[in-house]
């Protein structure tokens, strides 16, 4: 039970401070990278809590299982196969995530450039108007002492 609570407080958290309700995820499957918009009421079915660095608690991952990605295939749409993400990422200094956000950004047609603007103050994409975050699995959203320190002293966790 314990740990729904570590998860719900992260969730809640994360949503009550971020600049958008509104996520594009990007996940492997059968050799294709598919990206999927969904919105934060669906966080709760797409997370899973897992444990941070050393000293950091709970972490809160998009790390879809094959239960969760079948979840997202309802709405995906094919993005690029794994070998093309994989040649980007090997010939480039961006990681995964970043190089995520290129594609997603460009099937937008619009232009992606490394910024380091936090969560709280806006999302990676705007699309008609609407700001959305983009995730690629594995991604981390928050972890409990980040969280802790963003929140201060209004809600800390309880947990850590």
């Amino acid at each position: 039970m314990m740990n729904m609570d570590v998860m719900n407080y992260l969730i809640n958290g994360y949503t009550e401070l971020s600049a958008t309700d509104k996520y594009i995820f990007c996940f492997k499957m059968a050799n294709m990278v598919y990206m999927t918009i969904t919105t934060e009421d669906q966080l709760p079915y797409l997370m899973i809590l897992d444990k941070a660095s050393r000293g950091q608690g709970y972490a809160l991952r998009f790390k879809p299982n094959k239960a969760q990605k079948a979840l997202l295939m309802q709405t995906a749409t094919p993005l690029c196969s794994v070998d093309f993400f994989d040649g980007l990422v090997a010939d480039s200094k961006y990681n995964r995530g970043e190089i995520c956000e290129k594609l997603v950004t460009e099937y937008f047609g619009q232009e992606w450039k490394k910024d380091n603007v936090p969560f709280t103050k806006a999302g990676d994409i705007t699309i008609n108007g609407k700001e959305y975050q983009i995730k690629y699995e594995k991604a981390t959203f928050i972890n409990e002492k980040s969280l802790n320190k963003m929140l201060g002293e209004r809600k800390p966790s309880p947990y850590v």
